[in-house]
């Protein structure tokens, strides 16, 4: 299963990684400026979005191109390796909305 990181701490980057593989999920992780993001989401089977650490102009880009390829997006306002684990808990129950 392959997931997208939006936003997120560049200190917590390892602990996200470790988290994710400890659920048998590939995690990409996009917590910078990305050019082109909207190819670099093209295979990803959900999105979670820490929308305390992105602009209002990146996630609006995230949930379009989300929308328009039919990608589950789980938002979270909280940015800790709890908040990624209960995110991806919920994917892999099947409980991440269609938006």
């Amino acid at each position: 299963m392959r997931i997208s990181l939006i936003g997120g701490m560049d200190r917590l980057h390892r602990h996200y990684q470790h988290e994710a593989e400890s659920l048998g999920i590939e995690l990409r992780i996009f917590n910078k400026s990305v050019v082109n993001l909207s190819a670099k989401l093209e295979h990803s089977e959900a999105v979670v979005l820490f929308t305390n650490k992105v602009s209002h102009s990146a996630r609006k880009q995230v949930m379009g191109v989300a929308q328009s390829r039919n990608i589950p997006v789980l938002q979270s306002h909280h940015c800790g390796i709890c908040a990624l684990r209960d995110c991806l808990n919920c994917v892999k129950a099947g409980g991440a909305g269609r938006n």
